[in-house]
């Protein structure tokens, strides 16, 4: 399968992100290969012959270390889904000797025994460990019309036994409530009284909005040109202080690794450090509406 989005027509006639440093290292560990085929998946993940591979451990522990050395602040692992990775606990653990380190995972193959292995690691490191968790509603029938058959079971059992031991676990939406339930507008409140019925005594919730891309349908959005950016702050863009390790390279941003209009450099990440081509029709999203993969 080969990537599902856009590389740029003419590179040198688009807007650019400047880079001030890197902040943010983002490692795409599974490339697209998920256990889930959700229909809304920014980049095309699903179980079947991923078009962007995942990533070799060694690849992962030398970008972790050239990251420490640029003084990064934070590391997310990324996919696909992370916990398909067979030596994923070994590069949270080395990962959590840098920074605080953020996992992003659909929940479903988090049992009581990698619940367990999570926060023992969590427990020895000099850093803090995030598990966000993907659940698009509350209601398991919206869900799993999202994301398949079960998927709202096990990611609930997720939240509860990463709650139980403490992790507190991002419970992260798309806003796609519009499309498979009752108005967005309500949706944190909804989530909130939700999670607290779970036991979950304090909610993290972090929403997202859609972006018209791997499965979704073509949004007719125009790229970003240099007048649309005039009087806006670039440097606000999660482009200018973040880069992400993934299958071919570095590239700028974590929805669009993989794609060649998105790689800065096919090594290291200080070849990285240059403006970022704001060519994609996901860059219109972040800079509409202020989004960020992050955690804040």
């Amino acid at each position: 399968m080969t990537p599902p989005l856009l590389a740029p027509a003419r590179a040198a006639s688009v807007p650019q992100a400047p880079f001030l440093g890197l902040t943010a290292l983002w490692i795409q560990i599974t490339g697209t290969w998920c256990n889930l085929e959700c229909r809304h998946c920014l980049n095309a993940s699903g179980p079947r012959a991923p078009w962007l591979k995942p990533l070799d451990a060694e690849t992962i522990r030398r970008a972790i270390a050239e990251a420490e050395s640029l003084g990064v602040k934070e590391i997310y692992f990324t996919g696909g889904e992370p916990f398909l990775h067979g030596e994923i606990l070994a590069l949270i653990e080395r990962a959590l000797e840098v920074a605080p380190t953020t996992v992003l995972t659909n929940g479903t193959l988090i049992d009581a025994a990698r619940a367990d292995a999570l926060a023992a690691v969590a427990a020895r490191a000099a850093y803090s460990l995030e598990i966000r968790v993907s659940l698009d509603d509350p209601d398991p029938s919206c869900n799993d019309a999202v994301r398949g058959e079960g998927a709202w079971a096990k990611a609930v059992e997720a939240v509860r036994l990463l709650h139980a031991r403490g992790l507190l676990p991002i419970v992260t939406a798309t806003e796609i409530a519009s499309e498979a339930g009752p108005a967005a507008g309500g949706l944190h409140a909804r989530f909130r009284d939700f999670l607290q019925a779970q036991g979950v005594d304090r909610p993290r919730l972090k929403f997202m909005p859609v972006f018209a891309m791997g499965r979704q349908p073509a949004s007719g959005e125009t790229p970003l040109t240099d007048e649309d950016l005039e009087g806006f702050e670039r440097s606000t863009l999660q482009c200018a202080d973040a880069r992400v390790v993934a299958a071919g390279g570095v590239y700028a941003c974590p929805i669009l690794a993989g794609l060649p209009g998105a790689r800065l450099s096919r090594g290291s990440l200080v070849d990285s450090f240059r403006a970022a081509p704001l060519y994609h029709p996901a860059c219109v999203t972040c800079h509409r509406t202020g989004m960020t993969c992050r955690n804040s």
